[in-house]
């Protein structure tokens, strides 16, 4: 009896995470589509703030740069929640069945909660260092308006050197954390809710280090491209769940680096 009550119980739990998941992604990728909306329908308005925030604008303007940052800072948390958290789902998933498990019925959601909000908190901190990136190409003319890059050289750089990670050792050791999450759990299992975040923000230190530069991309299709960032999206979760992701992942290295020389020697 008591253990159908806890097969129950943890159905239930598990229906909460699913629920609380898939609503947090919808919402960000609406989030996302209304921001793609505002960017269209604002015309020059993003392309003056970017000139505000180049390094030529008046100290006047220092208020309406730190704006600026700070909202590009925004669009990439947001962006990188729904390009990222469907990736990280069956990951967020299994912590819930064996915290469920370990912990009881009682910790499931609350630490379950700890350590998706540990994974969206660390790329979070990754869209810091992808902001200072996009204001470093907005400062040099490097992108466009609508933050797609101008140069056939910096594109060309870019789809090759994600090309070339796709096959490093790094690379590979960060898929295969994302990939195994009974491996990861039997490695860095913590009891509790703090333990449930430094879990979290392990496992999302791996997955910038697996997708990182599959992010940089963005600046060659364009960062606000529904497009581009589907496809993206749709490549990583692929990557991390089907069982021949680590092929697909040399074979999109492989395409990347031919398309980026392809880009570089066309410019000559």
């Amino acid at each position: 009896m008591s253990d159908t009550l806890l097969e129950r119980a943890l159905r239930r739990d598990r229906a909460i995470v699913v629920t609380a998941l898939v609503a947090v992604v919808v919402l960000a990728w609406l989030e996302v589509l209304r921001e793609m909306t505002a960017m269209a329908t604002s015309g020059g308005e993003m392309a003056g703030m970017a000139g505000m925030a180049m390094g030529d604008a008046m100290p006047a303007d220092a208020v309406l740069s730190a704006r600026h940052a700070a909202e590009l800072g925004a669009m990439w948390a947001v962006m990188m929640a729904a390009m990222m958290l469907p990736g990280a789902s069956p990951m967020i998933l299994f912590y819930a069945k064996i915290a469920g498990q370990r912990g009881g019925r009682r910790s499931t959601v609350g630490n379950t909660g700890a350590f998706a909000l540990a994974y969206v908190v660390v790329w979070a901190l990754f869209s810091v260092g992808a902001v200072a990136l996009q204001l470093a190409f907005e400062r040099y003319a490097l992108i466009s308006p609508g933050m797609r890059a101008t140069s056939a050289a910096l594109a060309g750089i870019v789809l090759f050197a994600s090309g070339i990670y796709q096959f490093t050792p790094a690379k590979r050791a960060c898929l295969r954390r994302c990939r195994s999450p009974l491996e990861f759990v039997m490695l860095h299992w913590r009891p509790g809710t703090r333990g449930a975040f430094m879990m979290g923000a392990t496992h999302g230190a791996y997955c910038v280090g697996c997708c990182w530069l599959l992010m940089v991309l963005l600046f060659v299709g364009g960062v606000m491209n529904v497009a581009w960032i589907g496809g993206i999206a749709l490549y990583v979760l692929v990557e991390k769940t089907v069982p021949a992701g680590h092929w697909l992942s040399r074979a999109a290295g492989a395409v990347l680096i031919v398309w980026g020389v392809g880009t570089l020697v066309g410019r000559v």
